[in-house]
This record gives C-alpha cells, structure tokens and sequence, in this order.
C-alpha cells in the first residue's frame, strides 16, 4: 500500500512552530517511501477562521519546501480537501452508525447539560455525559425528530473494559472504557466535530499514517472504535511528545512564542527552520546537524522519534541560521539580506555590498544586520564604558593610536590592501600584536571592541571619518 500522510491544519492564520513539527515530520515519512503528502484544512471550527488562511498555508509549506501532492488547491481524488464542504459525508457516516447502535440522536439542552457540569464539579469529577438519550424509545426519537428538536449525535461508548491502542513510538497503550465520554460526532449545526471528522477523512483519503501529538493519545481510543464500528482497518499511529518553550511550558502564540511567519519576517531561513525543527524529537544514526531537504528524507527513520519532550533554543536555531547564511553564495545573499537591512545609507552600492559581505559570516538572523553595522550610521561617535577601561588598561595604547594616527594622515591610496598595510606598520613601530594592536585601532574608529575584518572596517569607515574619530 502506498504511504499517504496528512497535515491537516485549522485556518487561523498562522503555523506554529509545534505544528509545523508535525508536518515536517508527516512530509518527511511521506518521500522517504515515495509516498503521498496531502493538505487538509479542518474548518469545523468557522469562528477560528482567517481569510486567506489557506492560501497563507500553501505558501508557508511552499517556503519549507514541501511539495503538496494533493490538497484544496490542487485536488487529487479525495476531495473536497476542506471539512466544511464535506459536510454531507459525515452526516452520512454518522447517521450509519446511529443505525448500527453506535451512536444515538441526543436532544439535551444546553440547560440540562449545563446542570450535569455542575453536578460534575460538586463531586469533583471530570464531566461525562451519561447517556440519557441512548436509552430514549423510538417513538420519542421520532417525534422530536418530527418537531425539528435540535440534537447532536453521539458515539455510544463501552463503560468497561479497556481499549488498545497500538503506537509506534509508545507500543500498545491501553485505555480505561470508563474515561471515555460519549464524545460529539455530529454538532447540531450540522458540522462534525475534530475527532469524527478526521476518523472519516483518514479513511477515505486512504491516510496509512497518522502523526500527531503525544497528547492526544488517549483520545485515539476514540478514533479507534469508530473504527471498528466501521469494519475499517486503521491507520499507523505515531504520537509525538511536545515541543516546549525555553520556559519549559507548551508552546503558545499567547505566550508570545514565535511562529513560522514571525521567524521569517525577522529573517531566519525556511531550510533553517526546518532542519532545526526536524532534530527537535527525532535523531539521526549519526551527529550530522546541517542536513539538506534530500539528506532529510533519505536518514529519516521514524521509529526514532524520541518519547521525550524536546525544548525549543533560539540560540541552536540562530546557529542553524548562521551556518546556512554562511552556505549562500555572494549575490544571493546580498540579494536576501538588502530585504532587512533598514539603516539609512547615502553611500554607493558598492560600499554597502561591501559593508554586508564583511559581517555575512558574523550574522545571525536577517535584520541582525542593523545591529551589527550600527556604528557606521550613528551621527555621534561613541565609545561605550567596556571599550574606554580597555583603552586605559595598559600604558602602550596611547603609543599604538599615536602611530596609527600618523600612518593614516600620511595614506594616500584608500583601499583595504593599503590598510591591510597600515595594521602592519603600526605592529611594527609599536612593537604590539594581538588584541593590544587590534583593539585599540578598531575602538578609535568605530567606537566598539569586536567586528569584522578591521582593514575591511577601517576602509567603509573612511579617512577623513577616522581622522575625525581620532581628534575626538
């Protein structure tokens, strides 16, 4: 049987960094068996929704690098691929399963529900619907259906015993019947609810795989008796546990926690993101970290995929970043970076493609670029407390800005080769190297104590800018 996974995202706009976990994980297990990666959009819930949203989706996992091989936009033979058209097909379902016994017409008010929750919570226990409405005679079914009561359907559950679960990261997991509420399948609106909807889609659209968060995995007993009320075979589960916050808590775009879009609008690479995201609850057979989408697809092994929960770095994601900003050839890079690079510049193109070349190797992330070249742009030039108590830290300093004020005055051909030079005359007739002939040339010309090469800074800088700095 060929391997078909889902991603089956809500449309609210944005993709989390968890979810997209998944579907790297989903698109992954697809190719490395030349399988098939479907999108899925799960609208049941229409208050949630955001328009464009899809779209948003398509191009989000376009940026990643996944190939959608069936989906809303681009429809194979499973459609429609968006839950709020499919409407029909699960009242259909559901309506079977009432006349198989498995599910029942419920007319309780939000009322009476409301009065059960509180009984719940006076006993201190969880709520769980107790069936009243399965035990309704046919006549009363009949006649409220005539009188166009509003009901919902509910799935009739097993009150004893336990119920498996086969996973493959988990193994076989059982379930208490006795935790099992007789969930929703269909809302009296006519829309399905999470858990049906996506046991009846699965199905259909011939999903093999399904991957999905360790905490869900007791709801998947649920999923699993629909299926065997079906008669149908089911999917390969695989529960995945949590990415958390570098606080340690889930991951939440309410805890201010960045999501794909936020990540690259601040210039963090999609083949960044990905190869990072990929190594959060999975390990390769080897300590390779840099991989390309291809070395993703063929050293991906799902059965290790990790139990434990993995937490979220920005400092490991920036490292990733960087080394694949230090990949890009030249012109693509300039191409990328001029796109966050925000400083106001009057200078020609050739000296600002020189200034983001000198610091490509010293970037982060995109709009890092701003902070880094800074000093070139501030009308008042400053020396911060840290770099003036170097500059009285040792009495052979002054000796090393006075030569270098002097090689400068007398330099007349101003490129980074005549600097180049310079540095070294000034080693020789001060007699210093290292960082006390470093530092203090780079802190009286652009006022820090770290950067890029310093012929290359002292050039960007200019003479007469530098001649300035030294008066001062």
């Amino acid at each position: 049987m060929k391997v078909r996974t889902r991603y089956a995202p809500s449309p609210t706009g944005f993709m989390h960094i968890g979810n997209l976990r998944t579907a790297i994980f989903e698109y992954l297990l697809a190719k490395k068996y030349n399988g098939d990666f479907i999108l899925r959009i799960e609208d049941t819930d229409q208050e949630r929704e955001v328009e464009g949203a899809i779209d948003f989706i398509y191009n989000t996992l376009d940026l990643c690098g996944f190939k959608i091989d069936e989906g809303p936009n681009n429809e194979g033979n499973f459609g429609p691929y968006i839950q709020s058209k499919r409407k029909d097909i699960y009242k259909e379902y559901a309506l079977k399963l009432v006349e198989m016994g498995k599910a029942y017409y419920c007319f309780c008010s939000e009322e009476e529900l409301t009065k059960m929750r509180e009984k719940a919570d006076a006993r201190k226990k969880p709520f769980l619907y107790d069936g009243r409405c399965s035990r309704l005679s046919k006549e009363k079914i009949e006649e409220n259906l005539k009188n166009n009561v509003p009901y919902v359907i509910r799935q009739k559950m097993p009150k004893e015993g336990v119920t498996i679960v086969e996973d493959l990261i988990y193994g076989k997991v059982k379930i208490d019947n006795s935790i099992l509420d007789d969930q929703i399948l269909l809302k009296s609106d006519g829309f399905p609810t999470y858990n049906f909807a996506n046991v009846i889609d699965d199905h259909l659209m011939e999903i093999t795989h399904v991957i999905r968060g360790k905490e869900y995995l007791d709801q998947t007993a649920k999923y699993n008796l629909l299926y065997e009320a079906f008669g149908w075979e089911k999917p390969t589960y695989i529960h995945v546990a949590m990415v958390l916050g570098e606080d340690g808590n889930k991951l939440s775009k309410r805890n201010g926690d960045a999501s794909f879009m936020d990540l690259y609008n601040e210039g963090y690479l999609p083949e960044a993101i990905v190869n990072y995201l990929s190594l959060l609850g999975w390990s390769p057979e080897t300590n390779q970290e840099v991989f390309s989408m291809e070395e993703l697809i063929s050293n991906f092994n799902e059965e290790r995929i990790s139990k434990s929960s993995s937490q979220y770095d920005v400092k490991k994601l920036k490292w990733f970043n960087h080394q694949y900003i230090n990949k890009m050839d030249d012109e693509k890079y300039l191409s990328w970076i001029k796109k966050y690079f925000s400083n106001e510049c009057d200078k020609s193109e050739e000296w600002l493609n020189h200034l983001l070349l000198i610091y490509k190797s010293h970037l982060n992330y995109g709009k890092e670029i701003n902070e880094l070249t800074s000093s070139f742009f501030n009308k008042e030039f400053v020396i911060d407390a840290e770099a003036k108590e170097f500059m009285e830290s040792d009495e052979v300093i002054p000796k090393v800005v006075d030569v270098f004020k002097e090689e400068i005055k007398s330099t007349s051909n101003w490129s980074v080769e005549t600097l180049q030079e310079v540095i070294n005359n000034v080693k020789e007739k001060a007699g210093v190297k290292g960082k006390m002939l470093f530092m203090p040339i780079r802190i009286v010309s652009s006022g820090i104590m770290h950067g890029p090469e310093l012929a290359d800074t002292l050039y960007l800088i200019g003479k007469e800018e530098i001649l300035n700095r030294l008066e001062k």
